[in-house]
């Protein structure tokens, strides 16, 4: 019964689900609402995204610097300043903080045939493969029917798949990833079919059993769409740092049942593969454009907008749609302030286009220096292909000082899914870890195009219809969601760095990592309005001051805590304690968000000034949730997180936890594969890391990601602590 008195002290306290904003925009005046709606275009931005999806994006290889090139002649055809690519080196030993670089990547030739004898009883249509390759196979004629084309598309190679040459037999190993899917069958020297991602294979079917190369059909993210077409073309991956060096291709659901069905039949399959591709030293690239603020004193601080320019072709929404959505926010903001319709903001904007996570680490983990792009002649993996050329750009400083001026992210990975993708956009909140008022800014603006969008849906009129000409009429119905990993926002908000970021995101996308991700699904009403909420939240942020600090905690969405009785259903599923636990952290977290607001204000500003009568009834509430759990025993211990290295232990393409632990010994923690109620172990982990200040002992740590995630047993936590001990990554508090 307790429980239930906790619950009705909360919706009893006037944070109950308000009624909806007015009609009047949200904490920008109108006439600046009104220019950044008329400006902002989802066909423009369309545009730019059809020319970056025509690139194979990888790290460090030609498409990926084509990629930039463009987005690069943009911002400058578009008037911004400081305009440049930084290079930084990837050649697998350096390291930015937690990610060990990842050698640049670069394919030139992927073709998969199926062949048989000329003469043989049941010969395929198609021509022979010498007329194909030049030359006959062992000196024998075969007749070829092509299976994967990675000049035809791409996707069908698994990167960082290494060169091969060979026509050898095909075997089914199911999924591929237990040494029980080998018994009994003869892989040595042979292509293997899996149903697993290369990269999960590779150790066991190429380094212990001795397979020449693989062959995927492993599905996408799991969805309510999962295998219903079954001629999607799944990304695949194959291990960076792996020994066993091996080539993969990809293909369909499709052509894989069928050569499942034909090996269960007991009929051979003889693959021709040949693939011209291979790792290399090259650079990590990331373009990057300012738009200069007006104030002397707070131009050096900055607002930000990124993204993750890199991906295979087409990769459309996964992520050209957020590239090109902040080209257009820069565009617009640019020409709006040129011709005097926008103030000149106090603070710097700034852009960014690097590859996922690897490119962000580095810029924000690399020694306090300064790059500058110089014309050089880089070469392709082989040695033989010259790469085109880069041209000169200004100076621009990264590293420490870099993360120290920038005081807000906003951050765009795949927003502009059009109806076929299914697509939820999403508004994500921080981790609890960082609370910061910069989510609520976003979800204001958010909460706006909602209104205004369904409403022109509902009736044919609105104020603020935020349409394109050639895009959908839907309303945008986004989410305000609570924190979840997988893109850039996981590296600013982590503890090293501390820096809030606003992520608009969609989610479901059923063609995530296909080759379905196309420019044709992408929706050009979806990029105009993701553009104005990131445009109108920087612009904000951007001129925040002590006159508007104010209005920006006015705009904090207390009543999200209980919309859809957000609490209410989570703590029902919770014990007594742990129900009071729940809302006295997230009661607790409200009152930090406040406080965060002097991230970004004068430090003169007292958080009494900004929101005296909203923050002391939620103090008062939280005090009436009683207190913590008192710590005992080893909940008692205190960890302090090293200021190096610096960035989430799980990074992209390497684990920087799982490297340091085998080489210290011991077993894996079980943290990490835990399943809370709404959190897996991953998210665990990289909330007790940003937790452990050196002031919560590990009893407050359990609580808050309990909290966070769902109830995790103190052991568990302790555990992964003294693992991150035994690593160097904290310290114990004595």
């Amino acid at each position: 019964m307790k429980r239930l008195f906790l619950l009705a002290v909360v919706m009893g306290s006037g944070l109950t689900a308000g009624a909806a904003r007015g009609q009047k925009p949200p904490l920008l005046p109108e006439k600046d609402v009104a220019e950044l709606a008329n400006e902002l275009s989802g066909e423009t931005a369309k545009r730019n995204l059809e020319g970056i999806a025509r690139f194979h994006r990888q790290r460090g290889s030609q498409g990926f610097h084509a990629a930039a090139e463009l987005v690069a002649e943009r911002a400058r055809a578009y008037g911004l300043s400081d305009v440049a690519i930084l290079q930084f080196p990837a050649d697998g030993k350096v390291f930015y903080g937690t990610q060990r670089s990842r050698p640049a990547w670069d394919a030139e030739v992927g073709e998969l045939w199926e062949v048989e004898e000329k003469g043989g009883a049941s010969v395929r249509s198609g021509q022979p493969i010498s007329s194909v390759h030049g030359e006959n196979v062992r000196g024998t004629v075969f007749y070829a029917k092509e299976i994967a084309s990675y000049e035809a598309e791409p996707i069908v190679l698994a990167e960082d798949s290494e060169s091969a040459d060979g026509t050898v037999d095909l075997v089914d190993v199911g999924e591929g990833t237990k040494e029980s899917d080998y018994a009994g069958k003869d892989v040595k020297g042979k292509i293997v079919l899996v149903a697993a991602q290369p990269g999960a294979v590779q150790d066991l079917a190429v380094g212990k059993f001795g397979a020449a190369g693989i062959v995927s059909y492993a599905q996408n993210q799991k969805t309510a769409w999962w295998g219903e077409d079954e001629n999607l073309i799944r990304w695949g991956h194959l291990e960076t740092f792996s020994a066993n060096k091996t080539f993969g291709f990809m293909v369909s659901l499709k052509t894989a049942r069928a050569m499942k069905g034909r090996l269960a039949k007991g009929e051979k399959i003889k693959l021709h593969a040949v693939v011209k591709a291979g790792q290399h030293a090259g650079n990590y690239e990331v373009v990057t454009a300012t738009i200069p603020g007006a104030d002397p004193k707070l131009k050096d601080e900055e607002i930000a907008f990124s993204c993750h320019l890199d991906h295979q072709r087409p990769g459309a929404n996964d992520n050209a749609s957020g590239c090109v959505t902040i080209l257009e926010v820069a565009r617009t903001l640019q020409k709006l302030i040129s011709e005097g319709k926008l103030a000149r903001p106090a603070r710097t904007i700034r852009f960014y286009w690097p590859p996922e996570i690897e490119g962000t680490m580095a810029l924000l983990t690399s020694p306090p220096r300064t790059y500058k792009m110089e014309l050089d002649t880089k070469r392709s993996f082989d040695g033989s292909v010259p790469l085109p050329q880069s041209g000169g750009g200004s100076l621009t400083q990264t590293g420490p000082a870099l993360a120290k001026r920038v005081k807000a992210v906003i951050h765009m990975d795949m927003v502009g899914g059009g109806p076929e993708t299914k697509a939820v956009f999403h508004v994500t909140r921080g981790p609890m870890s960082l609370p910061s008022f910069v989510h609520d800014v976003a979800w204001a603006f958010a909460e706006f195009v909602n209104e205004e969008s369904y409403k022109f849906a509902a009736t044919g009129k609105a104020e603020y219809p935020f349409v394109a000409s050639e895009g959908g009429k839907e309303p945008l119905r986004a989410e305000y969601s609570a924190y979840t990993m997988g893109s850039d926002h996981d590296v600013y908000q982590d503890s090293s760095f501390g820096i809030p970021a606003i992520y608009l995101n969609d989610w479901p996308d059923r063609y995530i990592h296909t080759n379905f991700d196309t420019a044709a699904n992408i929706d050009p009403t979806k990029l105009k309005r993701a553009a104005f909420i990131g445009a109108a939240s920087g612009y904000f942020l951007a001129d925040l001051s002590v006159d508007t600090a104010k209005s920006a905690l006015v705009a904090i969405d207390l009543d999200r805590l209980l919309r859809g009785n957000f609490l209410g259903w989570r703590a029902t599923l919770l014990s007594e304690s742990e129900s009071s636990n729940l809302i006295r952290h997230y009661l607790n977290s409200e009152i930090d968000l406040f406080s965060s607001v002097k991230h970004v204000v004068p430090k003169s500003i007292t958080l009494s000034e900004l929101a005296f009568e909203r923050f002391f009834p939620i103090k008062t509430l939280a005090d009436r949730m009683g207190p913590p759990t008192p710590a005992t025993g080893i909940g008692l211990g205190v960890f302090r997180r090293n200021p190096q290295p610096k960035g989430p232990l799980a990074v992209f393409g390497y684990d920087y936890f799982a490297d340091h632990a085998k080489a210290a010994g011991g077993p894996m923690p079980k943290l990490l594969s835990y399943e809370g109620l709404w959190g897996a172990g991953e998210e665990y982990a990289y909330e007790v890391l940003n937790l452990a200040d050196g002031k919560r002992n590990a009893q407050e740590i359990r609580d808050a990601v309990s909290a966070e995630y769902g109830p995790v047993a103190l052991e568990m936590v302790v555990e992964y602590l003294k693992a991150l001990e035994k690593i160097g990554a904290v310290d114990a508090v004595k």
